[in-house]
C-alpha cells in the first residue's frame, strides 16, 4: 500500500473506525476531527488536493471540512485497495467517486467521515451525521421532514424523544438520498420516504414512497442504522450487491 501523506493542522489525524451498531463487511470507513482555526494558507496545495472554484470561495469553516472530508475519502479508499485518488465534486455538488467504487462523504461541527467499497460488495453507502436538534428547532422543522404518519407516531410518544425523533428522520432520509442517488440519478425530497420503525439498538427501516425506477419504487423498503453520541447522529444505508 502507498504511504499516508502528511496530515495539516487543521485535521491532524485520521481515524479507520466502526462507529455504527452493525459492521459492514468490505468497507472502510475513516474520520477525523478538524478546526478551521487552524486551517492555513496553503493547506489544500500541500495536501495535494484541488478545492473546486466555489469551495476557493469560501469561508474558513467551508474549506476546513470540505479538506477534511476530502482527507477522509483518499485515506479510505488507500487502505481499501492501495489508491491514492480524491473525489471530485460534480455538477449536482455530490462526490464523483470511481466507477468501481461506491462511497459517501460527511461532516458536521469539527468531525468529517467518509465510507467507501468495491461495487462488487456494494452498489450505494450513504451516511450522514448531524447535530441533535434542540427541541425548539425539531418542533419547528418537524413539519418539513416527518410524512403525516412519522408525525402522528411522534405525536403519539414521548415529548423528551421530539428531537432526536426529527433529527433522526433527517438523518436517515439524507444518509438514503446519497446511497440512492448515484443509482437511479433522479432527486427526491423528505416526503418521498418514510422512517417506518428505529429501536435503540441503531437498528432502522425506511420506505420509498415514491417511484425512482423500476426497481426502486413505491413501497420499496431499505435497512439503515445509526448511533447517537456526544450531541451528534450518525446514520448509515448500505445497498448490498
Amino acid at each position: 500500500m502507498t504511504q499516508s501523506p502528511i496530515l495539516p493542522l487543521c485535521c491532524p489525524s485520521l481515524i479507520p473506525h466502526w462507529p455504527l451498531p452493525q459492521a459492514l463487511a468490505n468497507t472502510v470507513l475513516i474520520s477525523g476531527q478538524f478546526n478551521p482555526q487552524k486551517l492555513l494558507e496553503g493547506d489544500f496545495q500541500r495536501c495535494l488536493i484541488e478545492p473546486p472554484a466555489s469551495i476557493q470561495r469560501s469561508v474558513a469553516k467551508r474549506q476546513a471540512e470540505f479538506l477534511a472530508g476530502r482527507l477522509c475519502a483518499r485515506e479510505a479508499m488507500r487502505q481499501l485497495d492501495g489508491r491514492q485518488h480524491v473525489p471530485l465534486i460534480g455538477d449536482d455538488r455530490a462526490p464523483i467517486w470511481p466507477q468501481d467504487l461506491c462511497g459517501s462523504i460527511t461532516h458536521s461541527s469539527g468531525w468529517a467521515a467518509a465510507i467507501v467499497a468495491s461495487k462488487q460488495h456494494w452498489r450505494g453507502l450513504g451516511m450522514d451525521v448531524e447535530q441533535l436538534m434542540s427541541s425548539d428547532r425539531a418542533s419547528k422543522l418537524a413539519g418539513e421532514i416527518l410524512t403525516h404518519a412519522e408525525m402522528q407516531r411522534m405525536t403519539a410518544g414521548p415529548e423528551h424523544q421530539v428531537a432526536s425523533c426529527v433529527t433522526l428522520t433527517f438523518s436517515l432520509k439524507e444518509a438514503l438520498f446519497k446511497a440512492l442517488y448515484p443509482i437511479v440519478l433522479k432527486r427526491f425530497y423528505f416526503d418521498d420516504a418514510e422512517l417506518l420503525e428505529w429501536s435503540e439498538n441503531g437498528s432502522a427501516r425506511l420506505k420509498l414512497k415514491t417511484d425512482l425506477s423500476e426497481e426502486w419504487h413505491n413501497g420499496k423498503e431499505l435497512d439503515a442504522q445509526f448511533s447517537m453520541g456526544e450531541g451528534q447522529l450518525l446514520s448509515l444505508v448500505a445497498i448490498p450487491t
